[in-house]
């Protein structure tokens, strides 16, 4: 209950499901709203350091607004904070696919040689698609009573729900992608980030710091136990996944970026660092 980043409560108001748990007796349902950005912050205090961030068409469920922004958490993960209210649309009409592509945009007019403005989307946006032309998928892009429509390439999509079974394969569409403390998109990702982004997309629960994959995530592997693909390894204050029986793939700020890496290599590498030694190994069962 003390951990900030999962109570959903601040000085004024507390979520339902607390109730009877705290001294607030205001108790709130909260207000579940989209992001209408392509990457927004979730941050510790209004005007705060970003804790995390979400992508466009993710949900997040307010419970409390003051001076533009909004507390509460991200309907993902429950993760807790605060939001700029300018970056919420309505839940009007509902997401059907979503950016696989590890980077993608939206322009305002279809074709390919159509010139039109561009917004960039990254991997995990949640989209509306009205109707496909042309191998374009035309997109509710509206945020109230004004009718928008946006046009994204089809083979950028995947319809929801997904399908995708392999975490490793979903973590390698992010290689390259620049090391960005508290990170969530394919513009800037950590390590926690990228396991997250990974395993939300094969349809498996994950938290968003790497403390609480560590206590949440699988179960433990004997150092005995060789390792499998998929697999985890933790340090204090960093996660990786082993891609296979010699490398492993991670965010990492030694390189700025996701890559890959060797499994001894890298042991020795965070070791010697102030992260010191590998604190656990842990499989999550697909």
């Amino acid at each position: 209950m003390s951990d900030r980043r999962s109570l959903r409560a601040n000085q004024r108001v507390a979520h339902v499901s607390l109730r009877g748990q705290t001294g607030i007796t205001q108790l709130v349902e909260g207000e579940t709203f989209r992001i209408a950005r392509d990457v927004t912050d979730l941050c510790n205090n209004p005007h705060g350091d970003r804790d995390r961030q979400l992508v466009r068409g993710e949900d997040f469920c307010m419970l409390d607004a003051q001076d533009g922004w909004a507390f509460g958490f991200a309907e993902r993960d429950g993760y807790v904070g605060w939001i700029e209210t300018a970056h919420f649309m309505p839940q009007s009409v509902a997401p059907t696919h979503m950016v696989t592509a590890p980077r993608s945009y939206c322009k305002t007019s279809p074709g390919l040689k159509d010139m039109g403005r561009v917004t960039p989307l990254s991997f995990g946006s949640r989209l509306s698609v009205v109707r496909e032309i042309d191998g374009w998928a035309e997109i509710d892009w509206s945020r109230g009573l004004v009718d928008i429509r946006r046009y994204v390439p089809l083979t950028h999509l995947t319809s929801l729900p997904l399908t995708l079974r392999d975490p490793v394969s979903v973590a390698q569409k992010f290689l390259g992608t620049p090391y960005l403390w508290g990170g969530n998109s394919a513009f800037g990702i950590d390590c926690s980030g990228l396991i997250q982004a990974a395993f939300l997309a094969c349809g498996i629960p994950c938290p968003g710091d790497s403390d609480q994959q560590e206590a949440a995530l699988g179960s433990k592997i004997e150092h005995s136990d060789p390792l499998q693909r998929g697999d985890l390894l933790f340090w204090r204050g960093h996660v990786a996944m082993v891609v296979d029986d010699q490398q492993l793939i991670h965010a990492n700020a030694h390189h700025m970026a996701v890559t890959y890496e060797g499994i001894n290599a890298a042991i020795e590498r965070i070791e010697a660092s102030a992260d010191g030694p590998v604190t656990s190994r842990r499989r999550v069962r697909l």
